[in-house]
């Protein structure tokens, strides 16, 4: 009875699946149609911020061909997702994406990949697991944009971590130059071709390009470190930002600045290794009972052999 009940199931569930599947397909291909049909020129969003949309249609794929969506999504997170979006705005920056994102319709994109990809996760779902398959389907969406959300703040995590990584050579190089007769503006502009393809390069180019426009060097160096916005990077610029002030030489600054990277990663390469012998306690333990399992094992065996032979 129970299998014919099963074998019953399994074509409603064949077809539950097919139908999710089909409408998920027909909302792509509608929202692909209106978002080829739309007329740009009528919309006062895209006569007013005409380039940012263009580059933005240029670097993503979904934002070109659903951008009507990622507008819709971004204003409702806008609302919804409020206290979030700093944070976002702050990874965006931090990770080296383009700077015409806003974090609202950022989010937006995670969110429609998200939605796009739920009926192909409830059809697999439905196929290999049958009724509790369609719950991990659905739940598979919004995990997808949690491990989006997740993997932009890895990537804003590693590349600070390469910058903070790089920052004193660059410090260093700026003090040679400057010491040597170069000016400001010319020690800063062989340091970035000197670390063109380092994030580093790619953060101070963005400062020498602000500061030809016309910006003060303050401005500038705020503008990068409200960017990249983390306490170690805040405290060196910051330092820099206070000796410009006060009217401190820029390459004794340098040089000190330099000088205190160094010693914070050497303070945190010491921490790290306290920590790992802490860390190391428990598998070592674990090794060690293992050992004596191992090592006592057949003679405990043996033993209790013999007893069960008597």
């Amino acid at each position: 009875m129970l299998l014919a009940q099963a074998e019953s199931a399994t074509p409603l569930l064949s077809v539950i699946a097919s139908t999710v599947l089909a409408a998920g397909a027909f909302v792509i291909v509608r929202t692909i149609q209106a978002a080829m049909a739309a007329d740009p020129d009528d919309d006062d969003d895209w006569r007013h911020d005409r380039i940012r949309i263009s580059e933005l249609r240029r670097h993503s794929l979904i934002f070109r061909w659903l951008q009507p969506l990622v507008q819709g999504l971004g204003q409702i997170n806008r609302r919804v997702f409020r206290d979030s979006l700093p944070g976002i705005t702050r990874d965006i920056h931090a990770a080296g994406l383009t700077r015409f994102w806003t974090p609202q319709e950022y989010l937006g994109t995670m969110q429609l990949l998200g939605g796009l990809l739920t009926p192909a996760y409830v059809y697999f779902g439905l196929e290999l697991a049958g009724p509790p398959g369609l719950l991990a389907g659905l739940a598979a969406g919004p995990a997808t944009v949690w491990l989006l959300r997740r993997r932009l703040a890895g990537r804003a995590a590693h590349r600070l971590f390469r910058i903070k990584q790089r920052l004193p050579f660059l410090l260093d190089l700026l003090t040679l130059l400057m010491e040597a007769g170069s000016t400001f503006l010319q020690s800063l502009h062989e340091a970035v071709e000197e670390f063109r393809d380092h994030p580093v390069g790619v953060e101070f180019g963005r400062v020498l390009s602000e500061i030809n426009m016309g910006k003060s060097r303050i401005g500038a160096l705020e503008t990068m470190r409200d960017r990249l916005d983390d306490s170690e990077i805040t405290s060196i610029v910051g330092s820099i930002i206070q000796g410009e002030t006060l009217g401190t030489p820029l390459a004794r600054l340098f040089r000190t600045q330099a000088d205190v990277l160094r010693i914070k990663r050497t303070q945190r390469a010491e921490t790290l290794a306290g920590e790992a012998g802490v860390k190391m306690l428990l598998p070592s333990v674990l090794v060690m009972a293992a050992t004596v399992l191992i090592i006592l094992g057949p003679f405990v065996l043996s033993f209790l052999y013999v007893d069960l032979m008597e």
